[in-house]
């Protein structure tokens, strides 16, 4: 009923009922973004490529800037650019070497390069130094690795390890109920989405804005 009142409101304000309906789009997006961010982030690509480019220069001055060439790595994995992001972690591996987060940031980029048994190796290690870095996320890549290659039982392997961790990340819970469903583990998948939902009830409310759509996401799964 809100909604229609709205709708006649703008329709009045404006003149046109067209006009009306893509304010009220633009309104129910700009709340997603605010407080549920369900909906994809137009602006972020922008945002990332401004940046990316802001730390190329940074490199270009500075051959040595370990810092920038990480960020511009982890940047470059969101857009799925794997190879070039693969090229600036092995140009710092002298120095971030013993970093359990640079091992799986690289050995990542190895399993989406198809690089499976590099890529499982450099995880290892960085699941030796920190059994818990990026929350398990190690454990999900190898799975999803093991599975796209067919060798289901070696991705239920990693997963079941995963599972084992109790890790306070609903993004990984979302992802692990999604790789157990594609491996037809039904009741493995429910209990997954479960478990996002009650570690989103369980956080803190500063994380719950950050976790948000993945536990609705696993709850929408459910």
């Amino acid at each position: 009923m809100g909604k229609v009142f709205l709708f006649s409101i703008l329709w009045w304000l404006t003149g046109n009922p067209f006009a009306a309906l893509i304010i009220i789009l633009l309104l129910l997006y700009l709340l997603d973004l605010r407080f549920v961010r369900l909906l994809p982030d137009i602006t972020k690509p922008f945002r990332q490529n401004r940046r990316l480019a802001a730390l190329k220069r940074q490199v270009a001055l500075n051959p040595h800037d370990t810092s920038a060439k990480l960020e511009a790595a982890r940047l470059l994995m969101e857009r799925r650019r794997y190879e070039e992001a693969l090229a600036y972690l092995e140009e710092i591996a002298p120095s971030m070497g013993e970093s359990a987060e640079y091992l799986s940031d690289r050995g990542i980029c190895c399993l989406k390069l198809g690089r499976v048994e590099e890529g499982e190796r450099l995880l290892q290690q960085a699941l030796t130094i920190n059994p818990r870095v990026k929350y398990g996320e190690p454990y999900l890549r190898l799975g999803e690795a093991y599975a796209a290659h067919n060798q289901r039982e070696k991705a239920l392997g990693f997963l079941e390890e995963l599972a084992s961790m109790h890790t306070s990340s609903c993004e990984v819970y979302y992802k692990l109920g999604k790789l157990y469903a594609e491996l037809t583990q039904k009741e493995r998948a429910k209990q997954a989405f479960r478990e996002a939902v009650e570690v989103y009830r369980g956080l803190p409310a500063y994380k719950r804005r950050m976790e948000r759509r993945w536990a609705l996401l696993a709850w929408l799964n459910r």
